[in-house]
């Protein structure tokens, strides 16, 4: 198993959201999106696609159907090789929109004894969920950053405490990530 660093950065979002992540190279799309729902602090209530070299990976429609290709029957290693990609696009909630830039990393064996999906580094808070995209994060931003502002009261019941976009959960994002990471070890091992 070989190893891929990725570094995840939420577009149009200031201060930058940004998480960096090691992966193995051969892990499922629909392992993938959970990894990043993990990291970033998402909930994973919504749908998700990956974009590439224009192919989109995610959970088929059938009774719409589609061209996206099903993330569960598709490796980030089947997408590399396919593509020749070094970077892809992840979004999250078509309603509000979260676009996320992928960028590959170096490939590198595994540190013996180490638990991948691993979350190692970050920046900035993930947006509240629903809250309108990234128009919606800057009215957000705003109305609770200011006492006066007239949304402000609203905001922050329906938000529910203080919020510091620079401040990321950095302990319980990890956390998310290595249990993902030791679920998926204990499923494999009991094959």
């Amino acid at each position: 198993m070989s190893i891929i660093e990725l570094k995840i950065t939420l577009n149009y979002i200031h201060p930058a959201v940004t998480r960096t992540l090691k992966v193995p190279v051969n892990i499922r799309l629909d392992r993938l999106h959970l990894t990043i729902q993990a990291a970033m602090g998402w909930h994973n209530c919504h749908l998700y696609e990956f974009m590439a070299a224009n192919i989109n990976w995610g959970v088929p429609d059938p009774d719409f159907g589609s061209d996206i290709l099903p993330a569960d029957k598709t490796t980030l290693l089947d997408v590399i090789e396919d593509t020749g990609i070094r970077s892809l696009n992840y979004i999250y909630d078509f309603g509000d929109g979260w676009d996320h830039q992928i960028k590959l990393g170096k490939i590198i064996n595994p540190v013996p004894g180490e638990l991948y999906p691993k979350l190692i580094a970050l920046s900035g808070k993930c947006p509240p969920e629903d809250v309108g995209g990234p128009p919606g994060y800057e009215h957000f931003l705003e109305a609770i950053a200011d006492p006066k502002h007239p949304e402000h009261k609203n905001i922050m019941a329906w938000y529910g405490s203080d919020f510091d976009p620079n401040t990321p959960d950095t302990d319980e994002l990890k956390l998310e990530v290595l249990q993902l990471a030791k679920k998926w070890k204990t499923r494999k091992s009991k094959k």
